[in-house]
């Protein structure tokens, strides 16, 4: 589903500030595969998932997505096929529209716009069915503005926008960073049930070591712009937590608890 192959990218090219960020990036995803990030801070993790979704464009490489080569197309372009969730709850939604239309702009992700009404009964319908499921008691609240709510409630109308349209890639940038530990669980719960009922190949970033061992299927970690150890299977379920910090620690990587 999503295939990239010695993937390069810097800033500030040619001036002391210059930054390798991504070192011949190699990385394969079948799809369906759950894929947990894990790394200090500049190695990568977020950078990848910006490469992906087109708000970088590689200096080389190549990014394939489903069989299509995206490397160097817009970010605009590549927003029907990706679906993403960043680690900042005000981002990702319009705070001064209502939930139902920001679910609206999610649903009409990638199609062409028109003057026709713009929501229908039978979507608010749709809208509530789904707001439902994530057991906030928003489904009742279609009017309200987005900018009322709390993080965690954003976070998760954030991950609906994201799954709606069943994006080719799923990118979760440290989605539960920014909230409380109760919130992040339950969001994580929403995540995961999500990407379960959708099959969706994902990719998640994330500095909690026990979320990286419990999620997905795979687990990489990354270290100046590569992968230098994945974790699947077997070998990633009986992974612990202090082993996992060895590895970072004897890959000179900055551990964070």
């Amino acid at each position: 589903m999503l295939a990239l192959n010695k993937v390069n990218l810097s800033f500030n090219t040619g001036t002391v500030n210059e930054v390798h960020a991504l070192k011949d990036l190699g990385l394969l995803l079948e799809e369906g595969d759950f894929v947990v990030v894990i790394g200090g801070n500049g190695s990568g993790k977020s950078t990848m998932l910006n490469t992906v979704s087109g708000s970088y464009l590689p200096d080389n490489g190549k990014i394939v997505l489903d069989g299509k080569d995206i490397t160097f197309m817009s970010e605009h372009a590549r927003a029907k096929y990706v679906g993403r969730v960043f680690q900042d709850p005000m981002r990702g939604t319009a705070p001064d529209m209502t939930i139902e239309e920001n679910l609206a702009l999610a649903h009409r992700r990638g199609n062409k716009r028109t003057f026709k009404r713009g929501i229908k009964a039978a979507e608010r319908v749709q809208y509530r069915e789904l707001l439902s499921r994530l057991d906030l008691g928003l489904e009742d609240r279609l009017n309200t503005r987005i900018g009322l709510l709390s993080g965690g409630q954003r976070q998760a109308i954030t991950l609906l926008m994201a799954t709606l349209q069943n994006p080719k890639i799923l990118l979760l940038d440290e989605h539960t960073a920014a909230l409380d530990p109760k919130t992040a669980a339950k969001v994580l719960e929403i995540s995961v049930h999500l990407i379960e009922e959708s099959y969706l190949t994902t990719l998640m970033v994330t500095h909690n070591m026990a979320d990286a061992i419990k999620y997905g299927n795979r687990l990489v970690l990354m270290r100046e712009g590569d992968i230098i150890f994945e974790a699947t299977g077997q070998q990633k379920a009986s992974l612990t937590v202090p082993e996992l910090v060895d590895k970072f620690i004897s890959a000179g990587v900055e551990v964070q608890v």
